[in-house]
């Protein structure tokens, strides 16, 4: 029997995947990997790894979710290290756990390896602390992509009136009606809006606007997923600490130096 290790790679800045993550890369028979991580990080695996796409775009998929664990399995019950690499943090929308329920029920050995979620990187990297003592003491992350044929269970109400500041993952295809809710459950129409598109990358683009406005300015700037979508006050400390945009872009990491 193999080993399975579930690894967050981080938000997309190569130097952002923790060090373990990085051992998991380099160790590893096999790497299945998803659409958002930095493939620099393929370059830190064995030269005779098998490299495993399995990433999903809107509407399209690789490999549907159900195939994707019968491979992790497989090749485990083959004897394989295999590490399954995943965009930011594999419990964070990133299905790590249902993957991790699957090897539990084959009993087949793993670890789960944290990454840092894009949720708060990206908008680290924008200059937007994702709490702040005067100006938020609550935080949610929150998906916007809704899963097909199933209702909205988001509790709209709950965070429009009592999250200071909220995260929403995969959203821009549902902005109109993410911002409907917030607003109908009595959100204020000024409360400050990010969309941070390809967040910690040297193409990270950030636009700032209001509940009122940030439809209208998605549009104008042409603003797609992958995005993270920020919402509160918290987004008006951009315009004093915003740093990433304008900072010097630096060298990647150099391998075997950690």
């Amino acid at each position: 029997m193999g080993k399975v290790f579930i690894v967050g790679a981080g938000p997309g800045d190569v130097d952002l995947i923790t060090v373990k993550g990085l051992r998991c890369i380099e160790c590893a028979d096999v790497i299945l990997y998803d659409r958002l991580i930095n493939k620099e990080l393929l370059a830190y695996a064995k030269k005779d790894a098998q490299l495993i796409f399995c990433g999903k775009l809107p509407q399209q998929h690789a490999m549907i979710q159900d195939h994707i664990n019968q491979s992790i399995v497989s090749y485990a019950q083959q004897g394989k290290i295999v590490t399954r690499l995943k965009g930011g943090d594999p419990f964070v929308f990133g299905r790590g756990a249902e993957e991790a329920e699957v090897l539990a029920q084959h009993n087949i050995p793993f670890e789960i390896v944290p990454g840092i979620s894009s949720g708060i990187a990206a908008p680290a990297y924008a200059g937007i602390p994702v709490t702040h003592r005067d100006l938020s003491s609550s935080f949610a992350m929150v998906t916007g992509h809704m899963r097909e044929g199933r209702d909205d269970a988001i509790q709209w109400e709950s965070l429009a009136k009592g999250i200071d500041t909220i995260a929403i993952y995969m959203g821009v295809g549902n902005l109109p009606y993410i911002r409907q809710q917030l607003l109908k459950y009595g959100r204020d129409e000024d409360t400050p809006v990010a969309l941070i598109h390809w967040g910690t990358l040297s193409r990270q683009k950030t636009v700032i606007g209001t509940l009122a406005t940030i439809e209208k300015i998605a549009q104008r700037e042409n603003i797609q997923n992958p995005s993270i979508i920020v919402v509160g006050k918290v987004v008006t400390l951009r315009e004093s600490i915003q740093w990433f945009e304008q900072s010097i872009p630096q060298p990647p990491l150099v391998k075997n130096s950690v």
